[in-house]
């Protein structure tokens, strides 16, 4: 994709898809690439981005006036900031008035998930944030695009959420068998916003992208063939049953305002994506047709391979 010179803000660069980020917007030629930081941030944790030839900017979301200073002469910002309401709505609030202020021409949230436009409100804490923040996004004036990529591929295949039973080689699932799920790498979602932020030509106010959509049929068979066992849907509950147990899990954990992924949140996750709600519908990968998309089975193998290097 040809790029005239811009600069692009990447807000929360030093996290892990937020660096991702970084790295895939330099690989575009005539594109100068700020990773904003947190006042303080330790040089350790920028050298990388340094090495790649990104700008280190330190980043007061609380003081717009400097902030807007900061960002006078950027094209687009990319919020990859992650947190509770602390985070995604006062710091990520901060952002985006200096964004408005200093007349930024687009807007990526910081939103990466599953498809919370039609999920319900009140099943998953972490997607009401992101629909609360689109509140005050529309009201800004400025020119913005989600990027929606599922649920990340190595978090999730890695055990984050109970899918894969090792111990009884079963593949669980709530709900319906064929109910397709949405997995994207943080690297292909990386790559992906990196696309987003650069292209010359207007862009939507939604972006679906999902490396691998799937059921758990699917899954099973792709399990088995990597690991050259035999695994098999298990029926684990209704998704009514699943819900119940989430809203059980919460009460006794707790966090709500405190804990940024608890073990009920990962299960509200769950849910958003085998009742369907959260699917990705349409998918927009087509839209950049550079992008190799990481597989399910090549997603597989890449987890297996993490796994092995930690038992060594």
């Amino acid at each position: 994709m040809a790029t005239s010179q811009k600069i692009v803000a990447v807000a929360g660069g030093v996290g892990n898809l937020g660096q991702l980020i970084c790295f895939a917007l330099r690989k575009f030629p005539n594109v100068t690439v700020k990773a904003l930081v947190r006042p303080g941030t330790a040089a350790s944790r920028t050298q990388k981005l340094r090495d790649a030839g990104v700008i280190i900017t330190e980043a007061d979301y609380a003081n717009v006036p400097a902030l807007t200073e900061a960002l006078k002469g950027t094209a687009t910002v990319v919020s990859a900031l992650q947190g509770l309401r602390d985070v995604m709505i006062v710091a990520q609030g901060g952002l985006l008035k200096a964004s408005v202020a200093a007349k930024v021409q687009r807007f990526i949230p910081s939103d990466y998930a599953l498809d919370f436009t039609k999920t319900v409100p009140g099943t998953n804490r972490n997607l009401d944030l992101r629909r609360e923040f689109h509140v005050e996004l529309e009201k800004s004036g400025i020119s913005w695009t989600s990027v929606l990529n599922g649920g990340f591929m190595e978090l999730l295949l890695g055990g984050e959420l109970p899918l894969i039973n090792d111990a009884f080689h079963k593949i669980l699932y709530f709900g319906d068998v064929n109910q397709a799920l949405d997995l994207t790498t943080m690297a292909d979602t990386a790559t992906y916003t990196a696309y987003v932020a650069v292209d010359p030509n207007p862009t939507p106010k939604i972006l679906r992208c999902s490396a691998a959509k799937f059921n758990s049929l699917d899954l099973a068979k792709t399990v088995s063939k990597v690991r050259g066992k035999e695994y098999k849907p298990m029926w684990a509950g209704s998704v009514g049953f699943l819900r119940t147990m989430t809203k059980i899990l919460k009460f006794i954990i707790g966090g709500e305002n405190t804990k940024l992924l608890p073990p009920w949140q990962g299960l509200q996750y769950l849910e958003n994506m085998v009742c369907g709600d959260g699917e990705l519908i349409p998918v927009d990968n087509d839209r950049y047709p550079e992008i190799e998309w990481t597989t399910l089975e090549m997603g597989m193998k890449q987890v297996d391979a993490e796994k092995a290097k930690k038992t060594k």
